[in-house]
């Protein structure tokens, strides 16, 4: 019986007489509409809001089923099905201890529908929910029970009086580990054929695993996840009413009991492998419309149940309203929605999309942005990646026969793209029906431009110096310009082209371009010559008065003919950068990271759904790991055998884990990288790096230190939810190269792999580019500059360049001249180089935070500590040692003054050591497998009488205790020798600190 009290609303409400108008009234004409009138959109249903997931399959039905259950629906074979699975709470509510229901529609069951006389459509739907009964018995309970909340505000105080109710209510707030392991019941009476009346059950074939889980959102991630890997089944049950006594019509939080008619299965629900977060499924569930008397009349629900006649009208006029309201027509589907087709993450990154359209209407030079760098070798060279994970060189690669560095080419190649962009083929030398002549313009307009303070686009500008022009001195500023001519190259193997330019009479060459036997283009920049036009020396990190380099930007075009028709090609750009002495390292946030990040906030990339473990997530951890072999702090950190070495195959298993039981580990994990709303005040959190402010002088400021892009954080936050593609492959080796790159994949792939070596960690002011990079405007599609129409002249910016000036169209965050991406850096980039070093704050700890590390290098293992750590027969204590020893990259420019320091850093930036990859020992695991070791740390022979005696010592030790944590004191911690360093940064106007 119920334990209904007839006091809870006054007669006039009646409840008893007319439970189902009261109930529309309060569930669609109070909630749903008080809603909808409150700014709700999309119009919500008044229950079951919280929506967890929609899913395509099929109900397959058993065969030789019995008479009285091979009616209506079951009558069929198979028939394809939607499912909407959600929880009977707002969005907002967390998923545990909430009730789940799922609602079924199949289609292809044509013919009239007991929902209404006369009509007929071709779907049938069933719903249930995961506890067999319900909390009230008939209408007129759920009416009483529905007014003590919604009009009177009061559940707990109908709940004091009713037990019954307040018990099934507790019950059903059990613990669900996922929506697809769990239990759903249909509650009430329907028909079967013969006069049968029967109750649904559907049981998961996947046994539950309800694993308490405090993620606001898991259920949905959850079912993402699992239906991301396999399909699931459910076994569709009913259950014959064999008892009147025992089992009630009207008496809904009855269970009739199986003991004396046990569930039988009549089909099979089967959920497909899919994306549930394909792009409009979500969409396309929440707009169906699901009502329990959508049946054939065969399997109506019993007249006698008073909660079902209630449901079927309440549901109707829900549907009604909310559809009205999203301007959708109220009509059920004849058709289900196609399936979107299955993606499979790929080891190497997005799936592989077929072309199909391979007519090629233009052209696309990719990288998109090259990265050449300089050397003062005068004719060897190597080419810049080309793909994200190369090969390492093997040692001595990186110098000739004279030990002096090589250049690093930058290599274009052109595409043939169809209208919708995608690359169809590459278009080369080799094809008969193919003529290209490439054009690059390169410049260096330092001198002539606006020295540097610090990055503009922060708020912190303010407490800089005027940023003003350099060399206020020339009266021409054209002749600090260096603008070589643009130089053109054809065919196969052309000629070389060189960039010869001067710089206030003095001639500077900037590079040359020639092509290959393909005839893609290969940009080589300058030697690395870097000179006052008064002999004076450096004094500075970044504005030198009078000093010129050889580093360089500009437009890579070109012509192209395809079968004699010219193609528009769409172009690219080339950075002639300073030298890369960490090659294989990247920074934990790269140039490709920043520039996506750019878009994303632009519009015109698309967020990623769900971050790739493979690409998205370890690459942080392996960078951070990877970084032990250019700062000290980081290995004993990061490094091997370290308290955060998370990239061992047992650490990588775990990172790669989604379930609920490494939840914690992960969540933990990613609270350590820093967040500028939560701590950015200090330099503990990860990834310890510095910002574009670390030299402003107190108060402190949250830009000090430096933080992973929006981008990324939203991906680790995505994968502590355990929201993410589990796509990691041990086994899988990535291409070293760009022919092992399918060939609609290389253009991005090559863009990536000159960006990902990149930084953009402190822009203060950089390596390769700078702050002006963060600017939208400055692209003309991601990671594509946009160029300044042919015959543009810069509008003046006045003598001192404020951001607010600069935000004018067409100004410098507009299209770029040659010249206009690496005039914002230092002048020469030998002095910046030399300047930026790790460890400012040494009563913190004297190795990190680092400025950049990955290019520039902090403490390194030497040649010599190697060769200890490859004797077989040398102590293992020695051998221990020598391994933990990391000697100061910047020693060999002396320990005399800074200014001794920067200006060696640009007479000998050859003798700076090269990290290269060497084979570790062989006869023990107590080392890596490969270790990365500076190729030389010999002094520059004009300091050597200057250089720190440190004895037996090989310029110090890092600490590699076990349980360190960098920032406490260690007992062997590297000895440091940097001098002044880059804390001297304002020379006028602000304090500077002294080492």
């Amino acid at each position: 019986m119920s334990d209904r009290h007839d006091d809870v609303p006054p007669p006039c409400f009646d409840c008893a007489e007319n439970p189902t108008e009261r109930l529309i009234e309060m569930f669609v004409g109070i909630v749903q509409k008080r809603r909808i009138a409150l700014g709700q959109k999309p119009a919500e249903r008044p229950v079951f809001r919280k929506l967890h997931g929609v899913a395509h399959g099929e109900l397959r039905m058993l065969p030789n089923l019995p008479p009285d259950l091979k009616v209506g629906v079951f009558a069929y074979d198979v028939l394809p099905a939607w499912v909407r699975i959600s929880s009977d709470t707002s969005p907002t509510s967390p998923d545990l201890l909430s009730t789940v229901g799922i609602g079924i529609k199949v289609f292809g069951v044509p013919g009239p529908k007991a929902w209404d006389e006369g009509a007929d459509g071709d779907t049938a739907d069933f719903i249930m929910q995961n506890y067999p009964v319900f909390f009230v018995d008939d209408a007129r309970a759920m009416c009483e029970f529905t007014y003590a909340g919604v009009v009177q505000g009061d559940y707990p105080g109908y709940l004091a009086k009713h037990k019954k109710t307040a018990d099934i209510l507790n019950k059903m707030e059990t613990v669900q580990g996922s929506v697809l392991t769990t239990t759903y019941w249909g509650i009430l009476p329907f028909g079967a054929g013969g006069g049968t009346i029967v109750k649904y059950r559907l049981d998961p074939e996947t046994p539950p695993q309800n694993i308490p889980n405090d993620a606001p959102n898991y259920m949905a991630t959850d079912m993402e996840n699992r239906l991301s890997e396999r399909e699931y089944r459910f076994r569709f049950m009913v259950q014959r009413r064999t008892d009147p006594a025992t089992m009630p019509l009207d008496q809904a939080m009855v269970e009739w009991p199986e003991s004396e008619s046990p569930f039988v299965q009549v089909a099979t629900l089967t959920l497909a492998r899919q994306d549930v977060a394909a792009l409009g499924q979500s969409e396309y569930g929440q707009a169906l419309a699901f009502n329990i008397f959508r049946v054939p009349p065969v399997q109506a629900p019993v007249p006698e149940s008073s909660i079902a006649a209630v449901r079927k009208a309440v549901y109707a006029a829900s549907a009604h309203t909310r559809h009205e309201a999203n301007g959708q027509q109220l009509t059920d589907p004849r058709q289900p929605r196609v399936p979107a087709p299955v993606t499979i993450p790929q080891p190497d990154g997005m799936p592989i999309q077929p072309v199909g359209d391979d007519c090629i209407v233009k052209a696309a030079i990719y990288p998109s942005i090259g990265i050449a760098r300089v050397g003062n070798s005068p004719d060897a060279y190597f080419i810049g990646p080309e793909t994200p994970d190369p090969a390492p060189m093997p040692p001595g690669f990186y110098r000739d026969g004279h030990h002096r560095l090589k250049r690093q080419a930058a290599r274009f190649r052109i595409y043939g793209v169809n209208a919708k962009g995608q690359i169809v083929r590459e278009l080369t030398g080799a094809d008969h029906d193919v003529k290209i002549e490439w054009t690059v313009q390169l410049a260096n307009t330092k001198s002539a431009w606006y020295g540097f303070q610090l990055a503009l686009d922060i708020p912190e500008a303010a407490s800089a110096p005027p940023t003003v022009l350099r060399n206020p001195w020339a009266p021409d500023r054209a002749q600090l310009a260096i603008t070589p001519a643009a130089q053109s190259a054809g065919g196969r193997r052309s000629e070389v082209h060189k960039f010869n330019g001067s710089f206030v009479g003095t001639d500077v060459y900037l590079g040359e371009i020639f092509t290959d036997d393909e005839a893609r283009l290969l940009v080589l920049g300058g030697h690395g010559v870097s000179a006052s036009r008064d002999g004076t020396r450096a004094i500075t990190f970044a504005n030198n008065e009078g000093w010129h380099d050889d580093v360089s930007d500009g437009p890579v075009t070109a012509s192209v003919h395809l079968n004699g028709t010219k193609l528009d090609v769409v172009p690219a750009w080339v950075i002639v950068a300073p030298p890369n002495y960490g090659p294989q390292r990247k920074s934990v946030r790269t140039m490709w990271d920043l520039m996506r990040d750019v878009a994303i906030k632009a519009g015109t990339l698309p967020a990623p759904v769900r971050p790739s473990f493979t690409h998205d997530i370890l690459p942080i951890f392996e960078r951070m790991n990877g970084l032990q072999w250019v700062n000290a702090g980081f290995a004993a950190g990061f490094g091997w055998k370290a308290p955060f070495d998370l990239t061992t195959p047992a650490g990588i298993a775990q990172l790669a884990d989604r379930s609920a039981a490494n939840q914690e580990k992960r969540r933990v994990l990613s609270n350590q990288f820093r967040r500028f709303n939560v701590d950015s005040w200090s330099p503990v959190p990860w990834p310890w790096l510095y910002g574009d402010a670390m030299n402003i002088p107190t108060p402190p400021t949250p830009r000090a230190y430096a933080t992973l892009s929006d981008c990324q954080l939203a991906m680790l936050d995505q994968w502590a939810a355990g929201d993410f593609e589990t796509d990691y492959d041990a086994s899988h080796i990535p291409p070293a190269t760009i022919d092992q790159v399918p060939v609609a994949e290389q253009g991005d792939v090559l863009t990536k792999a000159a960006l990902d070596f990149c930084l953009a960690d402190a822009f203060h002011p950089g390596c390769e580019m700078t702050w002006p990079v963060r600017s939208a405007s400055m692209y003309m599609a991601p990671f594509r500059f946009l160029h300044a129409p042919a015959g543009w002249v810069e509008p003046g910016m006045g003598e001192v360049l404020t951001f607010e000036a600069m935000q004018i169209p067409n100004g410098p965050l507009a299209g770029q001249l040659a010249g206009g991406v690496t005039r914002w850096m230092a002048v020469p980039w030998q002095t910046d180089t030399a300047s930026c070093r790790s460890g400012y704050d040494k009563a913190y700890d004297p190795y990190v935070p680092s400025f950049w590390p990955a290019r520039v290098p902090n403490q390194v293992l030497t040649k010599a500590n190697y060769d200890i750590v490859m004797k077989k027969d040398a102590p293992m204590t020695e051998r221990l040692a020598a391994f933990a020893n990391r000697a100061a990259w910047i020693a060999p420019l002396g320990n005399t003054s800074y200014t001794d320091q920067i200006n060696n850093m640009i007479a000998h930036f050859d003798h700076m050591g090269v990290v290269e990859v060497r084979q570790g020992p062989k006869d023990t695991d107590a080392f890596p497998p490969v270790l990365e070791v500076e190729d030389r740390h010999d002094p520059i022979p004009d300091v050597l009488d200057h250089r720190l005696k440190l004895g037996g010592q090989s310029h110090g030790s890092a600490a590699r205790s076990g349980g360190l944590h960098a920032g406490a004191p260690g007992s062997s911690r590297a000895v440091d020798i940097t001098g002044i360093d880059k804390f001297r940064r304002f020379p006028l106007g602000l304090p500077v600190r002294f080492e």
